[in-house]
């Protein structure tokens, strides 16, 4: 059986100009360099090159086929989340995309499963929107690790996940919008540094803010790029928890506590850490995730899983996709 890949992201060839169908402002628009190639733009601003891989489902197909990955989980690119508009505006854009997702995916959607965004600064419509989106085809949700200085243990963004919770619907959680300094515009710092550092943060709102608490466990919910640095902290999360009770020991129980309530992927690129992961977490909560079709995403996906040598074949058949289909309920 082939790998399950839960971590890879879509762009459209094309999509209506934003300030013309949902209002004006900076919106992300695409710049057709070729055929084969574009550049998404914000405004006037270069933000990433892509290529036809990110659209075109022949191209997906072929590189999966060629990495042993018969089915792919395909998210929003963050940028797309437009989580500093207002809902209205957001609910629009996430339409667009969602609707536009399902026609990349419909020519293998046996293979490319869609995951939906929402506009998750208003949550009666993000709930509205993930169940449009879910009836339509959709097989669960991206959002991104938080809405501007509002974690994931807001009040609504906990609602959306109780909803999804109570219908079954699959989180990925995903980084985005990282602090810019000129220190973190070096070397493509802000991913490097700032994605690990994010999603680490994202799983810490999660339990120190008491999500787990609230949140049945029923909810399905991983954290993309090996759940950022949060594994390698454990321990001092734990400690402090211990130790300043007055500050941080503000859910019901340590933090070691609630590692069996969430999964991670396994795009972390090494032996070391993907054996860290798999002692803190266990085998049963990590997936194989790649980051497709990104420069910086791991390729062949699920390299990494396959050369790590302390893993047992048992192991290796549960994190490259048996943790997948029960993560997706396939």
């Amino acid at each position: 059986m082939g790998t399950i890949d839960i971590h890879t992201h879509y762009v459209p060839s094309a999509w209506p100009d934003l300030s013309t169908q949902v209002g004006p402002g900076v919106w992300p628009s695409l710049r057709v360099d070729s055929e084969r190639e574009a550049m998404i733009m914000l405004g006037q601003a270069e933000f990433r090159r892509v290529e036809a891989d990110c659209w075109d489902a022949e191209a997906r197909l072929a590189d999966m086929d060629a990495d042993g990955v018969d089915i792919q989980v395909v998210s929003p690119t963050p940028v797309f989340f437009s989580y500093d508009k207002t809902g209205d505006e957001a609910v629009k854009v996430a339409r667009i995309f969602n609707d536009l997702a399902l026609e990349i995916c419909a020519p293998a959607s046996d293979r490319l499963l869609p995951f939906a965004q929402v506009p998750l600064q208003d949550t009666d419509a993000a709930c509205a929107e993930v169940d449009r989106a879910i009836a339509a085809g959709h097989r669960g949700v991206e959002i991104g690790n938080h809405v501007g200085d509002r974690d994931l243990d807001d009040a609504g963004v906990v609602t959306f996940l109780q909803h999804c919770a109570a219908q079954g619907v699959p989180v990925l959680v995903h980084p985005w919008d990282m602090p810019e300094s000129p220190r973190l515009d070096r070397w493509m710092a802000r991913w490097l540094t700032g994605m690990p550092a994010e999603t680490h943060l994202s799983i810490i709102a999660m339990i120190l803010g008491g999500v787990f608490d609230r949140v049945p466990p029923s909810l399905r919910i991983a954290f993309a790029h090996g759940g950022g640095s949060f594994a390698f902290w454990l321990g001092r999360l734990e400690n402090g928890w211990h130790r300043r009770p007055d500050l941080i020991a503000t859910s019901e129980r340590p933090p070691s506590s609630y590692l069996d309530r969430f999964s991670v992927d396994s795009v972390v690129f090494d032996e070391a850490p993907l054996r860290l992961l798999v002692d803190t977490l266990g085998a049963e909560h990590v997936m194989v995730g790649s980051d497709y079709p990104y420069p910086l995403g791991e390729r062949p996906a699920g390299s990494v899983v396959d050369r790590a040598g302390f893993l047992t074949e048992g192991q290796k058949s549960a994190i490259r996709h048996g943790n997948a289909r029960r993560f997706l309920a396939i």
